[in-house]
C-alpha cells in the first residue's frame, strides 16, 4: 500500500505562529478560517513530497484513505495540478494539434478566442463541474453569439467539441480524472436542410442551361464530389482512360483568400466518371497543361462560389425551372448519391464517391435511399428452406 501519513502539527513552530497570526486577525474582524491542523503527507508518483492541511482529524483521516486507494490503483491525480487555469490548459492544447488543416485550426483559435476562453479561462480545470458545461451549452442554445444571430446547432457541436479536446488534455496529463465535457447532449445538426434529389431529366436541364459550366454542373450531380473538390482538381487527376477522376485536394478558406490543402477527413478517393461524359470531358483536359486547373473562372483562376452561385448556377436554376426546390451546388451531391443508389450502388461505393469517412456516416444520411431488401432475402430463404425439405423427402 501507498505510503501516507497524518501529521499533528500542534507542536510546531510555524503552526503556532500561523494560529497567534489568525486570533489577532480574528479580534480584528477577519473571517478566515483557522489555520489547518492536520497535515497529510505522501509521495506523489514521482517520488515528490506532498502535503496538504486540514482543521479538523476525521477531514485528514478521509483524505488519507482516499489518497491511498487512488495511489494503490493508479488514478492519482496531484491536486496542485488540478489548479491550473483552462486557459492555460487550452494554449497547451492548441499548440499541440500538428495534423488538422490550416482552415481547421484557424476555426478552432476563432472559437476559443470567441467562446471558450471568454466562459472558461479563468476557472481551475478541476473546478469545472459536468453541471457547470451542461449549463453552458444550454446557454449557447439560448443566446445570441457574437456577431448579434443566434448559434446554428453546428456551431455549438464544434464550439463544445474545442472545449472538451482541451478538458480532454488536462485529463491525459494528469490533471483531472475525467472530462466533464463528455456526455452532453447537444441540439440536433441538420446537415445542409432538406435533402434535393434530381432525376436523370432535371439534372440534364440545369446543365444545359449553365452554358460553358455545363461540364463542371454534371461532374458535380454524377461524381458527387464537393464544391471545394471541383474547384480544385488538376487536369492530371483526370484519367479518362480509366474514367476516374483522382480527388487528392480542396480548396480551403483561410486568412487572406483561398488555398489549396488536403480534402476534407483527409479521404483521398478515385471517383467514377461516367463514359457517356469522357468526350465532354476531353477536350476541356486538353486545354490544360498538367497542373492547372481543370474548371476555371473568366479571369482564368479557380471558381469563386460568391460569383458563380449568383450569377450562373441561381439563374440556370431558374431557366430549368427548378426554382423553389431549393437546390444549391453542395447539394448536387445528394443528387449524385440518389442516382448512384438507384442504379444499385451498394453503401461502400457511395461512401468511396462522396469521401464519407465511414459507411456508417453515408447510411445515417442516404440509408432511407437503399431498396428494401427485406422480401428478396426471404424468398432466398423459402427457396432454400423448400430445397431442404425436397431432399429431405426423397430420402425417407
Amino acid at each position: 500500500m501507498a505510503k501516507v501519513w497524518i501529521e499533528d502539527r500542534a507542536n510546531h513552530a510555524d503552526y503556532q505562529q500561523a494560529l497567534e497570526k489568525w486570533a489577532e486577525a480574528k479580534k480584528a474582524g477577519s473571517k478566515r478560517n483557522s489555520p489547518g491542523r492536520w497535515r497529510v503527507r505522501w509521495y506523489g508518483p514521482d517520488n515528490k513530497p506532498k502535503a496538504l492541511t486540514f482543521q479538523k482529524l476525521p477531514q485528514a483521516e478521509a483524505e488519507k484513505r482516499g489518497l491511498e486507494e487512488r495511489l494503490g490503483k493508479g488514478s492519482y491525480r496531484d491536486p496542485k495540478q488540478g489548479k491550473t487555469l483552462f486557459s492555460d490548459v487550452a494554449e497547451e492544447w492548441f499548440g499541440s494539434l500538428r495534423k488538422q488543416a490550416e482552415r481547421t485550426k484557424n476555426d478552432y483559435r476563432e472559437l476559443l478566442d470567441l467562446y471558450v476562453i471568454p466562459k472558461w479561462g479563468t476557472w481551475q480545470v478541476a473546478a469545472i463541474r459536468w453541471e457547470d458545461v451542461s449549463g453552458w451549452v444550454t446557454e449557447l442554445c439560448g443566446q445570441p453569439g457574437k456577431r448579434g444571430k443566434p448559434l446554428s446547432p453546428a456551431r455549438i457541436a464544434k464550439t463544445h467539441l474545442v472545449f472538451s479536446m482541451a478538458m480532454k488534455r488536462a485529463m491525459q496529463s494528469g490533471k483531472i480524472p475525467t472530462n466533464p465535457a463528455a456526455d452532453h447532449e447537444l441540439p440536433r445538426i441538420d446537415d445542409d436542410g432538406e435533402h434535393v434529389y434530381l432525376t436523370h431529366d432535371q439534372l440534364a436541364a440545369l446543365a444545359d442551361a449553365a452554358g460553358e459550366y455545363r461540364t463542371f454542373l454534371l461532374v458535380l450531380g454524377y461524381c458527387g464530389i464537393r464544391w471545394s473538390e471541383a474547384t480544385a482538381l488538376e487536369a492530371g487527376r483526370l484519367q479518362l482512360d480509366t474514367r476516374r477522376l483522382r480527388i487528392v485536394q480542396a480548396h480551403t478558406r483561410v486568412k487572406g483568400g483561398m488555398k489549396v490543402g488536403p480534402v476534407k477527413n483527409h479521404e483521398r478517393r478515385s471517383v467514377p466518371v461516367l463514359a457517356s461524359m469522357v468526350e465532354e470531358l476531353r477536350p476541356i483536359a486538353e486545354q490544360r497543361k498538367r497542373g492547372q486547373l481543370l474548371f476555371v473562372g473568366d479571369d482564368g483562376t479557380h471558381l469563386k462560389y460568391t460569383t458563380f452561385r449568383p450569377n450562373v448556377f441561381d439563374a440556370a436554376v431558374k431557366a430549368a425551372g427548378l426554382d423553389g426546390l431549393g437546390i444549391t451546388p453542395h447539394k448536387l451531391r445528394h443528387t449524385a448519391a440518389s442516382l448512384a443508389i438507384a442504379a444499385g450502388a451498394d453503401v461502400k461505393v457511395v461512401q468511396l464517391m462522396l469521401g464519407h469517412k465511414s459507411a456508417a456516416m453515408t447510411l445515417d444520411v442516404y440509408g432511407h435511399l437503399f431498396p428494401d431488401r427485406l422480401d428478396e432475402v426471404a424468398n432466398a430463404l423459402d427457396a432454400g428452406r423448400k430445397s431442404a425439405l425436397a431432399a429431405r423427402t426423397a430420402k425417407s
